[in-house]
């Protein structure tokens, strides 16, 4: 850096002149931040197992990264999630196509999840839908693939999450009933019991991308879905109430309804599933055990 000039001309005192004022010294020039260290391979962070998700980041010179080929957006930083559905197979295919041209590929393996599986002696197809449920059915299925399949630019995917709810945990995740030796449907969320009009809160950041307060859905009566980025979502069912609109930004810890038993719900709760673009995710292993208040 140069020399600064003098901070006030000479004085003239009379026929005399007085001496210059010191020249203050320069400056030490900032040091230059340290570069960061390439990443030559990709860096996971967490277990990868059935219904569970890990973190990452991508090898410094990746130009697109790929799960079982199927692109995987990445952050500016480098940062990644991706997860794996409760029926995921025992590997998945990382790769990374680089900017030299080479191809990097890490094979994950996948845990099984320990499933809770119980024997029903009764007939599965006794539980036939009505007619009204098969009418109106195809349209909600189209609003909730519709509200699930963009990206809103959210980064709660980055945050810990936290429980919407505190209560006695009524169902958990993957748990299946088999009929008779045919397998229904599993459990896609964990049920939180709480009383109706009980405040739920958002887990993390994220967009509200469905929110039906005025007429209900068959199955999940007023629906919540929140978007989280990259792929992730939270989906609220049963609420009593819903305070947030679709295309709201949420907070983390913000309220966003009243939990109920509005949809088919043999009792008020508050049923929260995630999913990583199709592929169902256990909450408990984003958030952790629930802590006793």
């Amino acid at each position: 850096m140069r020399a600064l000039a003098p901070l006030f001309p000479a004085l003239l005192l009379g026929a005399c002149v007085s001496a210059p004022l010191p020249m203050p010294a320069s400056a030490p020039a900032p040091a230059s931040p340290a570069p960061k260290p390439a990443r030559p391979d990709f860096v996971l962070e967490g277990a990868a197992r059935q219904g569970g998700a890990i973190y990452g980041f991508a090898p410094s010179l990746a130009k697109a990264v790929m799960l079982d080929n199927a692109p995987v957006p990445v952050a500016a930083d480098g940062r990644f999630l991706i997860a794996f559905d409760r029926d995921a197979p025992p590997n998945a295919l990382l790769t990374a196509e680089l900017s030299d041209g080479t191809r990097l590929t890490r094979t994950i393996a996948i845990a099984t999840g320990n499933w809770r599986i119980e024997q029903v002696d009764a007939s599965l197809t006794a539980n036939v839908p009505s007619a009204e449920f098969q009418a109106r059915r195809p349209a909600e299925l189209a609003r909730i693939a519709a509200a699930r399949g963009g990206d809103s630019g959210a980064n709660g995917w980055r945050q810990a999450f936290i429980w919407p709810a505190t209560g006695r945990i009524s169902g958990i995740f993957g748990s299946q009933r088999v009929y008779r030796g045919t397998p229904g449907s599993y459990h896609s969320g964990v049920d939180v019991a709480v009383r109706t009009g009980t405040p739920f809160v958002a887990p993390a950041d994220g967009v509200v991308v469905l929110a039906a307060a005025d007429a209900p859905f068959t199955l999940e009566g007023h629906l919540l879905i929140i978007d989280h980025g990259m792929g992730l979502s939270s989906a609220f069912l049963h609420c009593d109430s819903l305070a947030v609109k679709e295309g709201e930004q949420v907070r983390q810890g913000q309220t966003l309804g009243t939990t109920g038993a509005t949809g088919r719900a043999s009792g008020p709760h508050l049923h929260w599933g995630m999913k990583w673009r199709d592929a169902r995710i256990d909450p408990v292993l984003l958030t952790g055990p629930m802590k006793a208040k």
